[in-house]
């Protein structure tokens, strides 16, 4: 089993005292980090860890949250992180699917772990337990197996129910090298995290700071005035971000401002980009990166090369160095620009879903993963990302993509965000209709903005009905429900 130093063990070693971590109130170099990490794997060792065992953590983005999850792969463990804007069913849930022994919360989550605590058989334990324990120093191994489970990730449930996703360490360590091989790496670079740790995103950039001995400004949570200040500052250069994000960011820097030459890269995710975001930034001369990933591939598996911004707007790039893709419609490989199914190969991509056989057989073609994502290649080879194959609406024999019609609405002066599904209709086999939220009380019209629509979509792209709500849902990386839109359908028609 292929083996190499164990990160933080490594980091420390080479560079003890280059910053590790910033928030706003402290900081930590790479040794100070590996004494707490040390310290904390010690309690969770006399706390009955035990190499090998599921251990859940529900918190927030802090430091004692990236503290732990250097812990738990320091004592061997696999981190399952949860998702903090889970309910207590949902949370109970992904316990049990996952054998997790013990959740470990922190003081915001505590009342919701302990709920979850007492309807599962795993024991839970307040982070401040690990931190003020008295327990002795033990070394522990200073190798990684790069074959062995690193982290269980659930899948955000866009689609349906959650599954977990086994990461092994060899998966965060090709993402990271594959990461690095397209973006580079220089001694001023630091990278804001604002994204959910327990996020694949987010969970990404811990691994990519102590492998690439690099500084994480660490956000407690996304605020678009609280990261533009940072940047602005002129010590970042790096930030994910999912388009609704980099929209608020945009809407709080004001019109026609932009961001420091600092900033060298904005890796956005998430699916695809409207188009008017996209102009604005690109007439900015804002460094977009869009990119193509899921807890699947470790986070992009797919990222636009810095050369191509402007020539290949709107596509996702084309694979990383050592990634593969292909596009395959009704089980033949797709002509160019043919729409079909995002297949994935390469050393990022999991190795299958936790307790799941069925779910892990249905993913993979020989070792290629089935993204169930919709896409086509350019004659360049440059990838763009349709939508979700679930999300496809069929109307009359046409094919309706869901984001193309979402792009549209957003482009619409005061519409802060739009989502579209598509429902039943006994002469199209489905329609769409679309959900708006807007920006402030704007007096809306239903009807400008089906022709606003009309002026820029074919006409059966159209929606039927456009109906406004308080907010859209999503998850916790900001991505869209529709699975919910459909609900929320349901109880407007009483159905």
């Amino acid at each position: 089993m292929p083996s190499m130093p164990q990160w933080l063990y490594q980091r420390a070693q080479l560079t003890p005292h280059r910053l590790a971590f910033e928030t706003e109130h402290e900081k930590l170099s790479f040794q100070q980090l590996y004494v707490h990490v040390q310290k904390t794997a010690s309690a969770l060792r006399s706390a009955g860890v035990v190499s090998g065992a599921y251990i859940a953590s529900l918190q927030g983005n802090t430091i004692r949250c990236a503290i732990l999850t250097h812990a738990l792969m320091m004592a061997g463990a696999v981190m399952v992180p949860l998702n903090t804007r889970l309910s207590v069913d949902e949370l109970t849930q992904q316990i049990q699917d996952s054998g997790s022994q013990m959740l470990i919360t922190d003081e915001s989550n505590e009342e919701k772990a302990i709920k979850v605590g007492e309807k599962t058989s795993c024991t839970v334990l307040h982070i401040s337990a690990l931190f003020t324990a008295k327990t002795p120093l033990i070394d522990f191994s200073t190798e990684v197996q790069l074959n062995e489970p690193c982290t269980v990730i659930f899948t955000s449930g866009t689609t349906g129910r959650p599954k977990g996703v086994v990461l092994t360490y060899g998966n965060h360590w090709w993402n990271a090298n594959a990461s690095l091989l397209n973006l580079g790496l220089t001694q001023k670079d630091t990278w804001l995290c604002c994204v959910p740790l327990f996020h694949v995103s987010g969970l990404s950039i811990l691994m990519k700071s102590v492998i690439y001995g690099m500084p994480v400004y660490l956000c407690e949570k996304f605020s678009p005035e609280t990261v533009n200040h940072q940047i602005t500052k002129g010590g970042i250069s790096h930030i994910s971000v999912v388009a609704p994000m980099l929209q608020r960011m945009m809407d709080a820097l004001g019109e026609g401002k932009t961001y420091p030459s600092t900033l060298r890269c904005i890796l956005l995710g998430g699916g695809p980009v409207p188009q008017h975001l996209l102009q604005r930034c690109l007439g900015l001369h804002m460094p977009i990166y869009q990119t193509y990933g899921m807890s699947e591939t470790a986070s992009q598996s797919v990222t636009l090369p810095p050369e191509s911004m402007l020539e290949k707007a709107g596509s996702a790039g084309k694979p990383l160095f050592p990634m593969q893709i292909r596009i395959i419609s009704d089980g033949h490989s797709a002509a160019v620009d043919e729409p079909g199914e995002i297949q994935v190969k390469g050393p990022t991509v999991f190795s299958h879903y936790l307790n799941n056989a069925d779910a892990t057989k249905q993913a993979f073609e020989d070792q290629w993963f089935l993204t169930g994502d919709i896409g086509y290649l350019d004659d360049d080879g440059f990838l763009f990302v349709l939508d979700r194959r679930k999300d496809l609406i069929i109307s009359g024999g046409e094919n309706i993509y869901p984001a193309e019609v979402e792009s549209i609405l957003n482009g619409f002066e005061g519409v802060q965000r739009a989502g579209v599904i598509g429902i039943p209709d006994t002469q199209w086999g489905h329609v769409p209709i679309a959900f708006v939220s807007l920006r402030h009380a704007e007096q809306f019209s239903e009807h400008a903005l089906i022709d606003y629509c009309r002026g820029h979509l074919a006409h059966y792209k159209v929606p039927k009905r456009i109906y406004v709500i308080d907010q859209l849902p999503e998850n916790a990386s900001h991505k869209l429900l529709r699975r919910k839109l459909f609900a929320y359908y349901k109880q407007m028609n009483n159905q």
